[in-house]
């Protein structure tokens, strides 16, 4: 049917479409923010609930025990640099007084040497003074005197890097006895539930429990460690400066007729 001549009304019409298009415009970005927002979970929702860092969750269940052991790990480290600033040769036995003291003895210079040991204590002089307060005597009182005195100064050395063998071996001790303690309030805790509880509920104290067993290992194996390397270097350096003493008093030994 041909359509010319017909007039259509427009007005309606337009009205009625800038209506939907205002109504599309301000209800499309609530629609979308709805839509990402039902199908992308939240960042609280999406991220696991951050978990403390190892060491200060251990801090936090190291309890009385643990916190001994702590300071005990501190006094270890202390005296561990100590005796490697003071246990070695050239604390022990200076190089410079052993090259005076054998001027003086070839010199024959007796009381200054002993004027040099009393003014420089250390474990060669000790030794070395206690053989010329001998002088005149047989050379085997002399020699006597230098081996108890050498004795007397090594056994002192031994006592001293002791207390590291007794921080190696008290520290497991330690923290068994707080894993002990440990243990024992969770089954206290569980006979008072009567026995009702769920594991989650006790793994927060056997955890507890562990935490000084674990500290108590960390401190002993390094002490221990630390033990025999000062032996060792002891034990060492003791034959060395003997033998520099012995040879400085074989002068002393009569010529065989």
């Amino acid at each position: 049917m041909p359509l010319a001549g017909v007039r259509l009304p427009l007005g309606p019409m337009i009205r009625k479409s800038n209506v939907i298009h205002g109504l599309l415009t301000a209800f499309a970005p609530l629609s979308l923010a709805t839509l990402l927002s039902a199908q992308t979970p939240s960042a609280q929702d999406a991220a696991p609930p951050a978990q403390p860092h190892w060491l200060s969750d251990m801090m936090a269940n190291a309890g009385t025990v643990g916190y001994v052991i702590v300071l005990l790990s501190v006094v270890s480290l202390a005296l561990a640099i100590e005796f490697f600033m003071s246990i070695k040769r050239e604390k022990l036995a200076p190089p410079d007084v052993i090259d005076e003291l054998e001027a003086l003895f070839e010199e024959e210079q007796f009381q200054e040497a002993m004027d040099l040991c009393e003014s420089n204590r250390t474990y060669f002089t000790n030794v070395v003074q206690a053989g010329l307060s001998k002088l005149g005597h047989q050379f085997e009182t002399i020699q006597s005197s230098l081996r108890e005195m050498q004795e007397e100064e090594t056994v002192k050395l031994f006592q001293k890097i002791s207390w590291l063998s007794l921080i190696g071996a008290s520290a497991p001790m330690l923290g068994l006895l707080g894993t002990v303690t440990g243990m024992f309030d969770t089954f206290g805790a569980i006979a008072a539930a009567g026995g009702s509880v769920q594991p989650a509920d006790l793994a927060g104290g056997i955890k507890g429990a562990l935490v000084t067993t674990i500290f108590g290992l960390i401190v002993a194996l390094p002490t221990s460690a630390f033990f025999f390397v000062f032996r060792n270097r002891v034990v060492r350096t003791t034959i060395e400066m003997n033998a520099i003493t012995e040879d400085l008093f074989e002068r002393f030994r009569p010529k065989a007729s």
